[in-house]
C-alpha cells in the first residue's frame, strides 16, 4: 500500500471523527438497531487454532429508516465493539514457526450512506492488544471450564505487545437484482493493524436482508443484520473475496513467520426468521493461510440470533 494512499485514508478517517462528532449533536437521530455476531472455529472445523474466535457488537443511530442508508455522510452512526483471539495451532506446545498469540479489543465509530445506488461504509477503530486485554486469562478460564487446552506460559510470553493501534476501513458496494437473487460486489481497504485491499462479491437468495442494514464482519466477511425489517422466511447466501495484504501487526517480523500476501475467503450462510420475530443466522467460512508456515486453511462458523418472548 503506497504512502500516498495511506495518507489519504488517514485524512478521510480524521474527517470522519470531526464530522460525526458534530452531527451526533443534531436532532432527529434515534436508535435504529443492534447486531451481535459470534465466530468460532469450534463451529467450523472443530479445532482451536489461528483465527479461533471473535465477538462483534454494533449499535446504530440515525434518522427514520427508509429501507436503505441515508444519502448524507455521517447521518447514520454505528458504534462497534470487536473482541478477538488469534492463537497458534497448539496452545500448550506451539511449533517454533507458528503465529504469536493475539488478544485484541476494538472500539470504533462507523458511518453508512448511499450515493447513486452505491453503498459506502467508512469507519475508524482503536484496537487494544496484548496482555493488557486479559483475553489470554479469559480463554484459559473457558478452557479450564470446558476441558480445552491450557494456554501455556510460553504462548502468553510470546503474544504481541501491549499497544493501542488505530485502524480504518472503507468499503463500497452495490446491489443488483438478478431475478429472485441479489448480487453485491464490493471493494474494501483497511489500514492500521492490517494493511490490505480486498475485492469480492456476495449473492443472496431470498427476501431476508432486503431493505435492512447489514454490516460486514472483519474476520469472516459475513454481513450480519443490524437494522431489521420484520419479515418471516429464509435466505441463503454465498460469498467470496480475495485480498492483497501489505502488512500485519498480528504477524510481526520478530515472530519468525512469513506473511502471506494473498488471502482468500469463501463463505455460505442461512438466515431464518419466524412470524414472531425470532431469528437465527449460521454461516461457514473457509479462510486461506495467512502466513507461509501455516500448514492449511481453516473453517470458521458464525452465529447470530434473536429471541422473541
Amino acid at each position: 500500500m503506497t504512502r500516498i494512499f495511506a495518507i489519504a485514508l488517514w485524512a478521510i478517517l480524521g474527517l470522519i471523527g470531526v464530522t460525526t462528532a458534530t452531527l451526533a449533536q443534531s436532532e432527529g437521530r434515534q436508535r435504529l438497531g443492534y447486531g451481535l455476531l459470534f465466530t468460532n472455529d469450534v463451529l467450523g472445523d472443530a479445532d482451536d487454532r489461528w483465527r479461533t474466535g471473535s465477538i462483534t457488537s454494533s449499535r446504530v443511530w440515525g434518522p427514520d429508516w427508509q429501507g436503505h442508508a441515508p444519502d448524507r455522510f455521517g447521518q447514520l452512526l454505528e458504534f462497534r465493539f470487536h473482541g478477538e483471539v488469534i492463537a497458534p495451532e497448539n496452545l500448550s506446545r506451539p511449533a517454533a514457526l507458528d503465529r504469536p498469540y493475539v488478544g485484541a479489543l476494538g472500539f470504533g465509530l462507523h458511518t453508512h450512506f448511499q450515493k447513486a445506488e452505491v453503498d459506502y461504509a467508512l469507519g475508524a477503530d482503536l484496537i487494544v492488544t496484548g496482555r493488557q486485554t486479559q483475553l489470554d486469562d479469559f480463554q484459559d478460564f473457558l478452557h479450564g471450564f470446558l476441558g480445552g487446552r491450557e494456554v501455556s506460559g510460553r504462548v502468553r510470553r510470546n503474544q504481541i505487545d501491549d499497544a493501542i493501534r488505530p485502524s480504518g476501513v472503507f468499503e463500497a458496494s452495490r446491489e443488483f437484482e438478478l431475478g429472485r437473487a441479489r448480487l453485491r460486489p464490493f471493494a474494501e481497504a483497511r489500514l492500521g493493524v492490517e494493511d490490505l485491499i480486498r475485492a469480492g462479491a456476495d449473492i443472496t437468495f431470498g427476501g431476508i436482508g432486503q431493505s435492512e442494514l447489514l454490516v460486514r464482519d472483519v474476520v469472516t466477511g459475513h454481513r450480519y443484520r443490524v437494522v431489521r425489517a420484520e419479515q418471516a422466511g429464509t435466505a441463503f447466501l454465498l460469498g467470496a473475496d480475495i485480498a492483497y495484504v501489505d502488512d500485519s501487526d498480528y504477524l510481526p517480523a520478530r515472530s519468525g513467520v512469513t506473511l502471506t500476501e494473498d488471502r482468500t475467503r469463501v463463505r455460505a450462510g442461512l438466515h431464518w426468521e419466524n412470524r414472531n420475530g425470532a431469528a437465527l443466522f449460521y454461516g461457514l467460512t473457509w479462510l486461506s493461510e495467512e502466513f507461509d508456515e501455516q500448514r492449511e486453511g481453516q473453517f470458521l462458523g458464525a452465529v447470530q440470533f434473536k429471541l422473541r418472548f
